[in-house]
């Protein structure tokens, strides 16, 4: 009977949610909101596979479904499922249920490990006690808490008065339900301070703020106070990639970004990432994207107005 209740519950606040979101997004496609941490998402139709970068974030889909790719492991995420973030991740991603009548309509909660720490202590929530590494991808179930949680967060974008002083106590609660939730575990191992988690969080911090540098593995092992094979092992686990595998996917991606957004040619965009050789930037550039530079910012400009 409480099952039958629960159930009944989670499905009216999901199609509340998904109400909500459709009357945000009518005029567009993607949003960002006048909640800093929080985007919403509308299409219309299902996509291509498109290479991105995930961020620590909570994902939901509402009405259709999407599809994201972490190495050779594959995510799908709908209306029952969230996709959890716990670290900076290369991905694929496509939308892959999506039309006119029933447009995919999702949305974004960028979390902030720092928050995510603060609450573990506040709420007394113990560390894990076994501090191994994880994959920082994961598919979580909807619950009826997290679900009204986050349908009170987009409510807020039409009474846009009680963002200052609700959007952060909401944005807490969410973090505590996302921490009590059936993949809570990931995220209370990378914001354990001192975890192998944790350690892998900040080196991929730093690999961020220093991606045109050139990497010496052996110091950042060093940093995460690993071995050189014991720090690759764990960036692996969580990552699927090695820790050059992965410079190298940031690199692409911020050139790609400076050839759309800011017009630099190809060349210009390869030094300032960190290349030194503009034909190994373009034989990369082309092997991850499936296009060299300039066929690929151009198709991005057509599809996107650019």
């Amino acid at each position: 009977m409480n099952t039958q209740n629960s159930e009944t519950s989670i499905g009216a606040n999901t199609h509340e949610l998904r109400d909500c979101i459709a009357r945000l997004t009518e005029s567009g496609e993607r949003f960002t909101t006048a909640i800093p941490a929080l985007s919403l998402f509308r299409r219309e139709a299902p996509t291509e596979p498109v290479t991105g970068m995930y961020e620590p974030s909570v994902c939901m889909a509402l009405q259709g479904a999407k599809h994201v790719t972490l190495g050779g492991d594959a995510f799908v995420y709908d209306a029952r499922r969230y996709l959890l973030t716990s670290l900076h991740l290369p991905t694929v991603v496509q939308i892959c249920e999506a039309s006119v009548e029933k447009p995919y309509l999702g949305l974004r909660l960028k979390l902030d490990l720092k928050a995510i720490a603060q609450m573990m202590v506040e709420s007394e929530l113990p560390a894990p006690r076994v501090q191994q590494s994880n994959l920082g991808l994961a598919i979580g179930e909807m619950t009826e808490p997290l679900v009204d949680a986050v349908l009170r967060m987009v409510q807020l974008l039409e009474k846009e008065e009680d963002i200052p002083v609700m959007a952060p106590i909401i944005q807490k609660e969410i973090i505590y339900r996302l921490l009590v939730s059936d993949q809570g575990m990931r995220l209370r191992q990378i914001a354990s301070s001192g975890s192998q988690s944790n350690q892998i969080s900040k080196a991929i911090s730093w690999l961020k703020d220093n991606y045109s540098r050139q990497l010496k593995v052996e110091d950042l092992a060093q940093q995460a106070g690993m071995s050189t094979s014991t720090f690759h092992h764990h960036f692996r686990t969580m990552t699927t990639l090695s820790p050059l595998q992965y410079q190298k996917q940031l690199r692409l991606q911020e050139a790609r970004r400076l050839m759309l957004t800011q017009s630099q040619d190809a060349a210009s965009a390869a030094f300032d990432v960190g290349y030194e050789s503009p034909s190994q930037f373009s034989r990369e550039y082309s092997r991850m994207f499936g296009e060299p530079p300039v066929r690929d910012i151009a198709k991005l400009r057509k599809v996107s107005a650019f």
